[in-house]
């Protein structure tokens, strides 16, 4: 199976929607993805990553299907007393690695500022979704793989959402620390992520990235 996440386009994030370029962007992708293979199409149910999947689904004439998990992540603090950047998981893991602290910790919940971050229980609900919508896809998390438990795996299918929540995502599939793929890993507006699942079943697999970041259909598109 392959899964394309694919990052909402500009938005406005006051109204929950793209703004014009934004639109320009969803629809450059929507061109980018159509040859592609996609047989399903899922979306976080915020409007900014529905309306950018609309695009797609228009041209592949597929209906979108909500996902409530894939919704962006927040970060503010749990008790509203003071954290570090208020949580924010960008900030934070650069302002750890500029103090020369690690953002490798597997047990990086249990750490501040990230104990004390909404992160924590947003992150828990997308991989906890993540795990549950693979395992409908015929996937079942064991430890740190999945084992292939269906025959349905063949499968090309994109998710869109939002540069937290698929971060989320894509550091749990490949066991990295989520403060350190927010360190690392940047995503841009209505990028292409393709991650692969191997079809054997029966067997353990993990995800092998085939492609990261691929913003190239968006170059030179403006206002």
């Amino acid at each position: 199976m392959k899964i394309y996440f694919v990052r909402h386009g500009h938005p406005d994030y006051k109204t929950d929607s793209l703004t014009e370029l934004g639109k320009k962007q969803a629809a450059a992708a929507a061109i980018r993805l159509k040859d592609c293979g996609i047989e399903r199409i899922y979306s976080s149910t915020k409007g900014r990553a529905l309306q950018t999947a609309e695009y797609t689904a228009g041209l592949l004439n597929v209906q979108v299907i909500p996902c409530d998990f894939m919704r962006e992540i927040s970060w503010a603090s749990i008790d509203e007393e003071p954290i570090v950047a208020n949580g924010h998981p960008w900030l934070v893991a650069d302002i750890r690695a500029s103090e020369g602290k690690s953002i490798l910790e597997r047990n990086w919940q249990e750490v501040e500022p990230y104990s004390k971050s909404k992160a924590v229980s947003c992150y828990d609900t997308v991989v906890q979704g993540l795990d549950g919508w693979l395992a409908e896809l015929g996937y079942n998390r064991e430890g740190d793989y999945y084992r292939v438990s269906g025959a349905d795996t063949y499968k090309t299918v994109a998710m869109f959402s939002h540069g937290g929540s698929s971060s989320a995502a894509l550091s749990h599939l490949l066991n990295i620390p989520f403060p350190q793929f927010c360190g690392a890993f940047h995503i841009d507006f209505t990028s292409v992520t393709i991650v692969e699942l191997p079809n054997e079943i029966g067997k353990l697999v993990y995800p092998k990235i085939e492609l990261f970041n691929d913003a190239k259909h968006i170059c030179g598109i403006s206002d």
